[in-house]
Parts: structure tokens; sequence; C-alpha cells
């Protein structure tokens, strides 16, 4: 008869299999044709292992200054995106009630269509022909359409927070769910006004879930290319699209590994030093 133990650890081999497989594996055969000692063709024959593609992204400055942009850009939309959740999460939390249900499944309602069709209904509103200059235009502010609400930076950053609002507020909320309401009455019953308890007990006590979603955020985002490509142009060009250029015009996978592996160790080494950095139970 299995005992506790042994059925634990019969019931976890499906996941770590799942995650081998799908997660793990992938991840070594790209560390692994990264080290290809030259571009184009996948070749493990003489010369393998070697750091000749780590030396040429060392030797291309644009390669790392576009990994500090996009990292820049992505840690403005975890921000950015996390500041304009809160509210939404906070209503859900304590505002919404009976109709909480209701609200949420409203929030979550963009989910049931295409990302694509998200980013693409975003280029309809910015571009030349767009609502937003139509209404511009309409109310006098400019006297022609402006060109630079598409094809931008701007629009990148835009189109991002807007895709990322909904998916921020879930760990919020979970997070304010989780408050038990017996602080806030008891910091009422001790003379705190709202303000008061909101932001010595409520944003103090959701800071682990304000945490998560901005890591959840930013390390996503570091490596997005499809928005960039639809609504950023030559001015809104992020990491993301190099890897992927590699990969599919240049043919060059070896390189584009390399670039990958640089992305991704450079993402975890910072959520490490941030993890570091931030005390969660001195904050609290």
């Amino acid at each position: 008869m299995i005992g506790r133990r042994g059925a634990a650890a019969f019931l976890a081999v499906p996941p770590y299999l799942w995650l081998g497989l799908l997660f793990v594996l992938p991840m070594v055969i790209v560390v692994a044709v990264s080290l290809q000692p030259g571009s184009g063709r996948i070749n493990f024959g003489p010369g393998w292992p070697g750091t000749a593609q780590y030396g040429q992204i060392a030797d291309t400055p644009v390669y790392l200054r576009q990994l500090g942009l996009s990292v820049a850009m992505a840690f403005g939309v975890a921000v950015t995106a996390t500041i304009l959740a809160f509210p939404l999460a906070y209503f859900l939390a304590f505002r919404a009630r009976e109709h909480a249900g209701t609200f949420l499944i409203l929030l979550l309602l963009p989910f049931a269509t295409s990302f694509l069709l998200r980013i693409m209904a975003w280029k309809l509103l910015l571009g030349h022909d767009g609502a937003i200059n139509w209404l511009l235009t309409t109310l006098g502010i400019v006297d022609q359409p402006s060109t630079l609400l598409i094809y931008s930076r701007a629009a990148v950053i835009l189109t991002l927070i807007y895709v990322w609002i909904p998916f921020a507020a879930l760990p919020i909320y979970a997070a304010l769910q989780r408050i038990d309401r017996s602080h806030l009455e008891a910091a009422a019953d001790l003379g705190a006004g709202p303000w008061t308890r909101f932001f010595r007990v409520t944003v103090p006590l959701s800071l682990p879930g304000v945490l998560a979603t901005m890591f959840m955020v930013f390390i996503p985002t570091v490596g997005e290319y499809v928005t960039p490509v639809l609504v950023g142009g030559p001015d809104g060009v992020m990491y993301g699209q190099l890897v992927q250029d590699f990969f599919t015009r240049a043919g060059n996978w070896p390189l584009g590994s390399a670039l990958a592996v640089v992305m991704l160790v450079t993402t975890l080494a910072l959520v490490a030093l941030a993890t570091r950095v931030i005390d969660l139970r001195r904050l609290v």
C-alpha cells in the first residue's frame, strides 16, 4: 500500500515531467544553440560549445542599448499598469459587494477576444484616420491629423498599458481580498480616517500583491515583439523584435538564441535584485 509520501511523490511526477518537457528542455536547447561557433545552420560539430555569439553581442553596443531601452519601457509599463489597476481591484474588493462577480466578469471580458485583435483596435484608434485624430480635428485642437500618435514609442507604451491593466488587477484583487477586515475596523476605532486607513493599513498589506503584479507585467513585457511591430514602427522597436528577426528573417538561430539567453539572464537578475533590495516583511 502506498504511503502518504509515496502518493505525494507519485502525484508530483506529472507536473514535474510537464515542466521539464515544456520549459526546462526548450531552455536547455536554446542555451545549447547559443553556444554554436558559427551562424545560420545549427551544427553541434567542431568548436562547440563556444562563446562566439556572446562575444558578438558584447561587441555590438546596439543590442545592449536596445535591451536597456526595452527594460526601461517594461518598467514604465509595469509601474503604470499597476497604479491604474489598483483602483479597479480596490473597487472590486471593498465597494462592489454583491455585484463584485458581475464587475469581475466585465474586467475579464477583454480576455475573451484575441490579443492581436485588441492591438489592432488600438492601431485603428491611433492611426492617421483613427478615432482619436478625428476627435482632435473635430474639436479644433489640431488643424490636421497628427502623425505622432501611431508608430512611436509612446504608442507601444500606451497599448501595452491597456493590454496589461485587466491582468494586473487580478493579483492585486486577490491580495486585497486576503486583508482581514478587523484590521480596518481596529484602525477606525483608534480614530483613523478613511485616507489614513487606506495608506497605513490597506496599501501596506496589499504590497506583496502589488509587487507580484509588477513582476508579472515586467517580465513578459521585456521580450514583447507583437505590439511594437503593429503600433511601434521604426521608432518603437523593442529587444524582442531583434530576437524574432534573427530567428525568422536572418535565419541566424545561434545569435538569436544568444540574444534570448542574455534577455532571460538580465530579467532574472533584475527580479532577483529587486527581491533582495525590497524586504516585504519590513514594508508590511
